[in-house]
């Protein structure tokens, strides 16, 4: 880690805090979502379970309401067990099975302490059925009141005759049903009683044989039970749903006498009571299990060992990251020293690594511009010395008397001041497109006539160099929207390099082709070409294939790089393809369409106006 670089804004911190505070995160969302999870599960168990239970309780209590023992419950108890998925056990007060649902029952010893309910439909539990009648006693228990067949089928076509009465009399929708105790009741639409009789001069119905005797039996117990408290003794009947009433004001000895009778007289009627166990089949294992204190500290235990893993491995992690970007940091801090040998070693295919190949590419071309600035710095200040010298030398000798300043001498200082001007000129229209300040004036520009007028300029120089000029024009009409003098410029150029570098007997070929998009300009020579490895510099500033060449031979090494420069203002470019001692052919590719929006118009002389 670089020494001035701060702990908490190192990557690895940041890595680790990040890593650790996404930890801490994950570990209290997995903790609440489970929470959240169990408790629904357990809530929905739960639900499941009551529902089981209240289902189980109310099958076992309406058989033992309709029989007088459980002799004949083992069927019933099973089906209940594999309907529910429950293991049910019935057991007496003194937790004695009588009744499992799986074999074998279970010993005595094994049974819980605390029973899920009692059995007895004499003493309804109302935490089970909350919508048990008032006296506990459940309706199914009817004991002596039940009705024989022919007295059932007798109350129940006087029922279903009043309930035509009532239908086409009284317009009321009622129909025959039978109640828990499995006697015929008339209801209307809503479910109400409406009692045995219809609002029609109809003959009312008098209670059956059996219910006189049962009421008979009920009103002798409940007296009984009067007396001993020294009240007057009541009447009793059947009220609306069949169930015994009292003529007399309701009070709590008179419903308490009642209720001890109606159980009195159903005791022997009804299966004794029995202790309700209800479970999963897997209690009978074991005990179930429980969440101890134990639990919370082994999921901060886990919750540990998950932190510390996870900060390890974000170290190493932040490490391996690291170390190459330090590594990075240093190699640009040499750079920045002076050091452009300041390399990275490129390892694996990740980002990283892109990212060091990069800068070691980028290390490698600013090496390479530091050493084109200094062989161009070097070759400006040589080809400005040459053309001084032969001035100051020339002038000297006339100073001293040693030459005539005559009308040769003064042609050749001339000479020297324009190649000089020239030069100048070549690197103030450089230096201005480096800068974005080049000049373009466009219009619509024929690109046949253009290269006749190169090829007409050009034609003295190639005739004295014994080079034979040429120019082919386009199959179509070519014309494109550009700077007629920086083009000619340009490709003035290309034909003074190309007839320089052309021996005696050769040919220079300037051709125009149009594509879709483009017309591509080529300058074709058959000069002695250029190596393929000197290929990716010529367009290079003061580059020369042959640096033994002169001021006067060799040119400046300036043309081709503001060819490039041309070419790119005007949204296009120029490559070569050469084969040594074949020639070469420059092409310049001018877009059909105009310039960019974003090119710049500047004043300034036209290199050659």
């Amino acid at each position: 880690m670089p020494r001035d670089t701060p702990l908490r804004r190192s990557l690895t911190a940041r890595l680790l805090a990040l890593s650790a505070l996404v930890s801490l995160c994950s570990i209290a969302a997995t903790a609440w979502l489970a929470a959240r999870t169990t408790t629904g599960a357990i809530k929905q168990e739960q639900t499941q379970a009551i529902a089981d239970h209240t289902r189980i309780y109310r099958q076992l209590l309406g058989y033992a309401a309709t029989h007088p023992d459980w002799n004949d419950a083992q069927d019933t108890v099973r089906q209940l067990a594999a309907a529910t998925g429950q293991r049910i056990v019935l057991a007496t007060p003194r937790f004695e099975p009588v009744i499992d649902s799986a074999a074998p029952a279970p010993d005595p010893a094994a049974l819980p302490r605390t029973p899920t309910t009692i059995v007895d439909p004499l003493s309804v539990d109302l935490a089970m059925l909350p919508d048990a009648p008032g006296d506990r006693i459940d309706a199914r228990a009817v004991g002596p009141f039940r009705l024989t067949p022919g007295e059932y089928q007798a109350l129940r076509n006087e029922l279903e005759q009043q309930a035509d009465c009532m239908r086409t009399v009284l317009g009321v929708d009622a129909t025959v049903t039978d109640d828990l105790a499995g006697r015929p009741q008339l209801r209307t639409a809503n479910g109400s009683v409406l009692g045995r009789r219809c609002a029609t001069p109809m003959v009312a119905s008098a209670p059956t044989r059996t219910d006189m005797a049962a009421l008979a039996d009920l009103t002798a117990l409940a007296n009984a039970c009067l007396a001993r408290q020294q009240l007057g003794p009541v009447t009793l009947s059947l009220g609306p749903d069949g169930a015994p009433v009292s003529n007399a004001r309701p009070d709590q000895p008179t419903s308490a006498c009642l209720t001890n009778a109606r159980r009195q007289q159903l005791v022997q009627y009804v299966a004794p009571p029995m202790l309700l166990f209800v479970g999963t089949p897997a209690d009978t294992a074991g005990p179930a299990p429980v969440l101890t204190a134990a639990h919370p500290g082994r999921v901060t235990e886990v919750s540990a060992v998950v932190l510390v893993v996870t900060v390890a491995v974000t170290v190493t992690v932040g490490l391996r990251l690291s170390r190459p970007l330090h590594a990075l940091t240093h190699a640009a801090r040499r750079m920045a020293d002076g050091d452009l040998s300041a390399r990275v070693r490129v390892t694996g295919r990740n980002e990283i690594s892109g990212l060091a190949a990069a800068f070691n590419a980028m290390a490698e071309r600013r090496g390479q511009l530091e050493e084109l600035r200094k062989a161009m710095v070097g070759d400006i200040a040589h080809e400005l010395r040459t053309p001084l010298s032969n001035i100051r030398g020339w002038l000297e000798a006339v100073e001293d008397g040693v030459a005539t300043a005559d009308r040769a001498l003064t042609g050749s200082l001339l000479e020297e001041a324009m190649l000089l001007q020239h030069l100048i000129d070549d690197l103030r229209d450089l230096a201005a497109a480096d800068a974005g300040e080049l000049t373009l004036f466009r219009e619509p520009v024929d690109v046949d006539e253009l290269l006749t007028q190169v090829a007409n300029a050009h034609g003295a120089q190639a005739q004295a160099s014994g080079v034979t000029l040429a120019v082919e024009p386009a199959a179509d009409a070519s014309e494109v929207f550009a700077d007629p003098v920086r083009l000619r410029q340009a490709v003035g150029n290309l034909v003074s390099n190309a007839v320089r570098y052309t021996p005696a007997g050769g040919t220079v070929t300037l051709r125009v082709r149009a594509e879709s998009d483009a017309v591509l300009i080529e300058v074709a020579d058959t000069g002695s070409g250029i190596a393929e490895a000197d290929l990716p510099l010529v367009f290079e500033r003061f580059w020369r294939a042959e640096r033994s060449r002169s001021r006067r031979s060799g040119g400046s090494g300036l043309g081709l790089a503001i060819v490039r420069k041309i070419a790119e203002l005007h949204d296009g470019g120029v490559q070569v393809a050469s084969t040594p001692g074949a020639g070469s052919v420059f092409t310049v590719r001018l877009p059909l369409e105009g310039a960019k929006s974003g090119s710049r118009e500047l004043a300034g002389r036209h290199p050659g106006a």
